[in-house]
C-alpha cells in the first residue's frame, strides 16, 4: 500500500473519501463477500490523494475554480465551453513521476504469465454513490484497455471526466461543491461478458419500490449498451422468498430485440478498444441468460443487498470463457428506497389516438410540445415543459433532461440512462418504442402515459388528467376483508402498495389476452397450423422450449407475480372465463370457436372445462396452478371456477381438478365458486358441498336475475345491483356460506361503483369486498365514516 494506489482486496466502505464510493464498494464485496459466493474481479484503485496531487501541478485547481465560479449551468453553451477548456488542460498536464511509477507497478503486478492484463479502467468519484446521489454515469468507463501507455492515457481520460459537462451540471444542480469531489480511478480486470451477456439487476422493482424481488436486465456483449439505453434488454423478475426456499424463483420473464452487442474492437487504445456489431438473428430470438444464470444473479443480489442493509444497483458480467457470473458494480439505489407512505395516482380524462409505445416508466402522465432531437447537438431546441424524442440518452443529456415535461426513446429498457434520469427527477419516460422519432412529429402537442401498467403510451394532443396523493399511514379499522380485483401482473407490484387483504378476483383472461394471445387449441395442435399461424406462434413463443409449455409458463409468470406481489394474503385465481367470441379473437382461435347468437349465456366456464373439446386446453391451466403452488411454492393462491350452472358441474370439475393433483385441502388449497347466476343463490347450500366458499359476481347475477344484457345501451338504465331481487339473492347466498362457517365475498363491479352496497353487505355479514385498485382507498374510508382527503 501506498499513497498512490492501494489493491481492491484492501478496500472497505470506510475508505470512500480515499478511493469514492464504487472502488470502496468493490473492496467491500471482495474482502467481505467473496466466502458468500459474491465474485468480483481484482485490481487496484488510484487514490483521492493521487488526484488531488496531481491537480496542484501549474496551479490547475486554481484555475479551474476560477472557470467554474460564476459558470451558469443552465446556459448550455457557456457550459460546453467551459467544460471542454477543463477538460483540455487536464489532458495536456503530465502525471507526477511517482504516480505513474506506482500505477506501472500497480499494473505489471496484475499480469497472468507474463501476458499484460485486459482491464477495464473506472471512475470513482468520492460524493458519488452516496445513498442521497446516484451520479449514475457522470464520469467516464474505458473497457478493453491493455498495456500500460493506454492505461495510462485511460486514468488521464477517467481524471478528465469529472469535469464533463453532464457531471459539472449534475454537480451543481445536486448542491456539491466542485473543489470538495476528488476522483478515483479503478483499474479491473475484465470480464469477458463481450463473449457472454451483461447486464444491470436491482433488488427491488424500479417502478413501484416492491421489495420482494430482484429486477435483472441483461444482453449480450459488454453492459454498456444495457447502461446507455442502446438495446432493449431481456429481462427478468425473481422472487426473493423462493429463492430462500429453494424453490422455482423466476416470476417473469420478458425477451427484449438484443439488436446490438458490444463485444472488444480492434485496438487496445481508449477510443479504439470497443466496437458494437448485430446480434444473430437467431440469438435474438433466445433469452441470453439461463434459469440457472438468473437464480445465480439473484443470490448474489440478496447476498450483497443483506450486506449492506439496503436496496442496490448493481452491474453484472457473464464471462463467455468461464461461464461464471462476476459482479461488476454496486451502489446503493437512490429513488424508489426513499419513496413514502402515500400513493401518488395520475388519471387521464380522456384518450385520444396513441402515436407509439413502449415501456412505462414510473407512473406518471406528462404533457408538452414534442421535440425530436437526432442528437446532442439540437439540445438548445428543448425548452421547459417540453417532450424530449430522441433515439437514446447518455449522461451528456442530462443538463437539458431536467427541462423536459417528459422523454421518449426508440432504445433502451427498465434500467437504461433514460430510465434512470427519469426517476430521478420525477418525470415519466417510455422507452424501446422503437420508432418514436418517427412517429412523433416535432412540435406537436402531445401526452406521456405512464400510468396505465408496463406499457406506456403517447397519445396525440395535450390531455387533461387529474393527479392526487393519498397517505396511508393511518387507515381505520373496518369489519370486513377489502380485496382487490388484479387481472394485469404488471400492475401487481404497484398495486400491493394499497392497503389490502390480498386478491379477491385475479382474472385469467388478462393473462392469457396480453401475455399469450393464442388460442390454446392451436398452441395443442401446432403441427396442424397454416404456415402464416405457425410463424405468428412461433414470433410468440421464441424463448421458451415448445408451444405448449409457453402457454403453461407463462400463465405461471403472470399468476406467480400476482401471487408474489400480494402475499401471504389470498390470492383467488379465478379459471379462465372468455366467451366464444372472446376466444375467437386470439390467434387460430376462430377454427376452434363456436358461431353462438349469445356467447354471454352459451359455451363459458364450468361446462368448458368438461367438455371434450376444452377439456385439454382447462388442463394447461390446471399445470399452470400447480407449477405456482407446488414450485413457486406460492401456496397463497386460491382457484375459483366461473359460471357453473348445476351442482353437477360443481361435482364433475371439483373432480377432474382433483384427478389433475389440485385437491382441495391438500397443501391448504381452497376452492372458491363463483356465484353469479340465480341457480347458485337459490342451492346455496348443495353447491357448498363442493366448495369452500362463494365470492359473488354481482355484474352476470344482476343481469341474469332481472334478465337484461348489461351491454345494451337501449337498457342499460335499468342494470342496478342494489335491486330489491338482486339483493334478495345476495342475502340468501350470504347467510348460506355464513352458516357452514365458509368464506364470502363479492368481486362485482358493485360495490366499486355503489359504496352504499359496501355498507349494505357489510351489514348483511360479508366477509369480504374485492375492489378495483383505483376505488379501494375511497370505500375503505366510506364504510369507516370517513371523507377521503387528497
Amino acid at each position: 500500500m501506498n499513497e498512490y494506489v492501494i489493491g481492491l482486496e484492501s478496500l472497505g466502505m470506510g475508505d470512500v473519501e480515499r478511493v469514492g464510493g464504487k472502488n470502496a464498494s468493490l473492496g467491500e464485496m471482495i474482502s467481505s463477500l467473496s466466502g458468500l459466493g459474491v465474485s468480483v474481479p481484482g485490481g487496484f484503485a488510484t487514490t483521492a490523494d493521487a488526484y488531488r496531487e496531481f491537480l496542484q501541478h501549474d496551479g490547475l485547481a486554481d484555475r479551474i475554480n476560477v472557470a467554474l465560479a460564476d459558470l451558469d449551468t443552465d446556459d448550455v453553451e457557456a457550459l460546453v465551453r467551459v467544460g471542454g477548456q477543463i477538460r483540455q488542460w487536464i489532458m495536456e498536464i503530465p502525471f507526477p513521476p511517482a504516480l505513474e511509477e506506482a500505477v506501472s507497478k500497480a499494473y505489471a503486478g496484475m499480469a497472468v504469465n507474463g501476458e499484460d492484463a485486459t482491464v477495464a479502467v473506472r471512475s470513482s468519484a468520492t460524493a458519488e454513490d452516496l445513498p442521497d446521489a446516484s451520479f449514475a454515469g457522470q464520469q467516464e468507463t474505458f473497457l478493453n484497455i491493455r498495456g500500460i501507455d493506454n492505461v495510462l492515457v485511460a486514468l488521464k481520460e477517467v481524471f478528465a471526466s469529472l469535469f464533463n459537462d453532464r457531471a459539472i451540471a449534475y454537480r451543481v444542480h445536486h448542491g456539491f461543491r466542485h473543489e470538495e469531489v476528488a476522483l478515483s480511478a479503478g483499474i479491473q480486470r475484465m470480464v469477458r461478458s463481450d463473449i457472454g451477456a451483461s447486464g444491470v439487476m436491482f433488488t427491488l422493482d424500479t417502478e413501484s419500490g416492491f421489495p420482494d424481488v430482484v429486477f435483472i436486465t441483461a444482453a449480450y456483449g459488454l453492459g454498456e449498451m444495457v447502461v446507455q439505453g442502446a438495446v432493449n434488454p431481456d429481462e427478468f423478475y425473481v422472487y426473493k422468498p423462493a429463492l430462500e426456499r429453494k424453490k422455482h424463483p423466476i416470476l417473469r420473464r420478458m425477451m427484449g430485440t438484443k439488436m446490438e452487442k458490444m463485444v472488444y474492437g480492434d485496438s487496445a487504445a481508449s477510443g479504439k478498444s470497443v466496437k458494437t456489431e448485430p446480434v444473430d438473428e437467431a440469438d435474438r430470438k433466445r433469452f441470453c441468460l439461463s434459469d440457472d444464470d438468473v437464480e445465480e444473479l439473484a443470490r448474489q443480489a440478496v447476498t450483497i443487498e443483506k450486506h449492506y442493509g439496503r436496496p442496490m444497483d448493481i452491474e453484472w458480467g457473464k464471462d463467455g470463457e468461464d461461464g461464471k457470473i462476476y459482479i461488476l458494480q454496486a451502489r446503493p439505489e437512490t429513488v424508489k428506497s426513499r419513496a413514502g407512505q402515500s400513493i401518488e395516482r395520475y388519471v387521464l380524462k380522456n384518450r385520444g389516438e396513441v402515436v407509439c409505445e413502449g415501456r412505462a416508466i414510473g407512473q406518471r402522465i406528462g404533457t408538452g410540445k414534442a421535440r425530436v432531437v437526432s442528437d446532442i447537438s439540437e439540445m438548445n431546441r428543448v425548452q421547459a415543459g417540453d417532450v424530449l424524442v430522441t433515439d437514446m440518452t447518455d449522461p451528456d443529456w442530462e443538463p437539458i433532461m431536467k427541462r423536459a415535461a417528459a422523454i421518449v426513446t426508440n432504445r433502451g429498457g427498465r434500467t437504461c440512462h433514460a430510465a434512470i434520469i427519469a426517476r430521478e427527477l420525477g418525470i415519466p419516460a417510455v422507452v424501446g418504442c422503437g420508432d418514436a422519432t418517427r412517429s412523433i412529429r416535432d412540435g406537436n402537442g402531445v401526452t406521456v402515459s405512464c400510468s396505465e401498467g408496463d406499457t406506456g403510451y403517447i397519445y396525440d394532443g395535450e390531455l387533461e388528467f387529474e393527479r392526487s396523493e393519498i397517505s396511508l399511514e393511518s387507515m381505520p379499522d373496518i369489519p370486513l376483508k377489502v380485496m382487490m380485483n388484479v387481472g394485469n401482473p404488471d400492475r401487481a407490484f404497484d398495486f400491493s402498495g394499497i392497503p389490502h387483504k390480498g386478491i379477491g378476483l385475479a382474472r385469467l383472461e388478462f393473462i392469457i389476452n396480453r401475455m399469450i394471445g393464442v388460442h390454446p387449441k392451436a398452441l395443442l395442435n401446432f403441427e396442424q397450423q397454416d404456415e402464416n399461424i405457425q410463424n405468428t406462434i412461433r414470433e410468440f413463443t421464441a424463448g421458451y422450449a415448445s408451444p405448449v409449455q409457453f402457454y403453461i409458463d407463462k400463465l405461471a409468470e403472470g399468476i406467480g407475480t400476482l401471487a408474489a406481489a400480494f402475499a401471504p394474503e389470498p390470492v383467488i385465481v379465478r379459471m379462465s372465463d372468455f366467451k366464444s367470441n372472446e376466444y375467437a379473437n386470439l390467434v387460430g382461435g376462430s377454427q376452434y370457436e363456436p358461431d353462438e347468437e349469445n356467447p354471454m349465456l352459451g359455451f363459458r366456464g364450468a361446462s368448458r372445462y368438461i367438455s371434450d373439446d376444452f377439456r385439454d386446453c382447462f388442463e394447461l391451466e390446471v399445470a399452470a396452478l400447480k407449477k405456482v403452488r407446488e414450485d413457486m411454492g406460492l401456496e397463497n393462491v386460491q382457484i375459483m371456477i366461473p359460471f357453473v350452472r348445476t351442482v353437477d358441474e360443481a361435482r364433475q370439475v371439483t373432480e377432474l381438478l382433483e384427478g389433475h393433483g389440485l385437491k382441495r385441502g391438500e397443501n391448504g388449497l381452497k376452492l372458491i365458486m363463483m356465484c353469479e347466476l340465480p341457480s347458485n343463490a337459490l342451492l346455496a347450500n348443495e353447491f357448498l358441498e363442493y366448495f369452500d366458499g362463494f365470492s359473488i359476481g354481482s355484474n352476470d347475477l344482476t343481469q341474469l336475475t332481472l334478465g337484461l344484457d348489461r351491454d345494451s345501451g337501449l337498457i342499460a338504465h335499468l342494470f342496478d345491483e342494489r335491486d330489491a331481487a338482486v339483493k334478495k339473492l345476495l342475502s340468501m347466498a350470504i347467510q348460506a356460506c355464513r352458516d357452514q362457517g365458509k368464506y364470502i365475498g363479492i368481486c362485482g363491479q358493485g360495490p366499486s361503483d355503489h359504496p352504499d352496497l359496501a355498507k349494505w353487505l357489510l351489514d348483511q355479514g360479508i366477509e369480504s369486498v374485492s375492489l378495483n385498485p383505483d376505488t379501494v382507498i375511497e370505500t375503505w374510508l366510506h364504510l369507516a365514516g370517513q371523507k377521503l382527503e387528497s
